[in-house]
């Protein structure tokens, strides 16, 4: 077996934890209880130094090795916070928080981190420092960014950093990773369209908002197809559209629209807002309404540094099944708040295989227990392999 004893041993412990934070999400910073029970843990595991209230309720535990000679500071990080989903797995561990669940993995990624952390406080088989970070608000709050902002590269001297992300479809005992982007950049946006009300009969009298708004939604979509490089990534999604009204017989004065820009690179993000906002000045005066689209903040591009990609490919081919690690996977364009420790430090995401379970984000997924070995004993090995002891 290619998983550690001892924590194959852990398993059944390990996933009563992970069920059980299952059982009660939480979300954004507001993961107290998740926080309380991860700092109970570590103190009970006997972790050097545990500190809470990093970027508001992140957690962060200290296990040093042996020795120091090496002097090596190594950050592990897992995600707390759930997602604002009502559960139908109908499992005996399911949500008891309506309109609250576990819908991308992270109780699996908060256990599996304590996991290795248990085990290394009982070994302390490395020379060095291990840092096991727990944070909150990756969901859209951007809790990564604010736990850098809160110093916690500096405060605990962390040298590199990793990250691990479950991944449906992959088998279990698999990993997957790719060097440079990986995740893209998020950009959020709004549009408000104002025009003139008035009866539907007489729409010459009117600036239909609705029409304004269909031209937008589809004019935008040639952004992609018509100004960026094919060769290039790039989405945009309008997710969302609400009109000023919902009678048969009145065309409305506003509509508001939200949605999402997703690329790998900050230049064909840059080129994405700057034909979208003279799409936008375009059909506003070619409708004589007015059109204010803004951009709110987003997380930034993922980036694998080559370095510690190559390592953590290596130590999870300690640890997975044989040919078990794919070291070529495509990019993805969902968003990933990790991208924030990796701009501070060097380091990677890596990908757990999750089995053919649901898509995250979806109410019927469910973290897939059988993981949990392989994502442990890759911790562990990460920190034995990065600080080897005697060195």
């Amino acid at each position: 077996m290619p998983i550690i004893n001892r924590i194959a041993d852990l398993h059944d412990e390990v996933t009563a934890w992970r069920r059980d934070i299952h059982e009660n999400p939480e979300l954004l910073f507001d993961v107290h209880r998740t926080a309380g029970v991860v700092a109970e843990k570590l103190r009970d595991f006997g972790v050097d130094e545990v500190v809470e209230g990093i970027g508001q309720t992140g957690v962060v535990g200290v296990i040093r090795g042996r020795g120091n000679g090496s002097g090596k500071v190594v950050g592990m990080r897992a995600d707390m916070d759930a997602l604002p989903i009502d559960e139908k797995t109908g499992l005996p561990h399911a949500s008891k928080v309506p309109g609250k669940m576990h819908a991308c993995g992270h109780d699996g990624h908060t256990a599996m981190l304590l996991g290795a952390a248990k085990y290394l406080s009982e070994t302390r088989n490395f020379d060095g420092t291990a840092v096991m970070i727990f944070q909150p608000a990756e969901e859209g709050g951007g809790g990564g960014n604010e736990m850098v902002k809160d110093g916690l590269m500096e405060r605990f001297g962390v040298q590199q950093v990793f990250g691990m992300h479950n991944a449906p479809g992959i088998p279990v005992g698999t990993f997957a990773i790719r060097p440079g982007p990986t995740m893209a950049a998020t950009t959020q946006f709004t549009i408000d369209i104002v025009g003139k009300g008035g009866h539907a009969a007489k729409p010459h009298d009117c600036i239909d908002t609705t029409l304004v708004a269909a031209q937008l939604m589809q004019g935008v979509q040639s952004i992609v197809a018509r100004n960026v490089d094919p060769i290039e990534s790039a989405v945009l999604s309008i997710t969302s559209l609400h009109t000023g009204g919902d009678a048969f017989n009145v065309i409305p004065q506003t509509v508001h629209m939200k949605g999402t820009i997703r690329t790998l690179k900050d230049e064909v993000r840059d080129v994405v807002k700057t034909r979208f906002q003279a799409m936008a000045d375009g059909l506003a005066a070619a409708f004589d309404a007015k059109i204010d689209l803004q951009f709110l903040g987003g997380y930034p591009v993922t980036v694998n540094s080559e370095a510690e990609t190559a390592f953590a490919a290596g130590v999870a081919e300690t640890v997975a099944l044989e040919d078990g690690v794919d070291q070529n996977q495509p990019p993805l364009m969902g968003g990933e708040d990790f991208s924030y420790m990796l701009n501070e430090r060097p380091g990677a995401m890596i990908w757990l295989g999750n089995g053919e379970t649901q898509m995250v984000h979806h109410p019927e997924y469910d973290f897939n227990d059988e993981a949990i070995p392989y994502g442990v004993s890759f911790w562990a090995k990460l920190a034995e392999t990065a600080m080897p002891a005697g060195e």
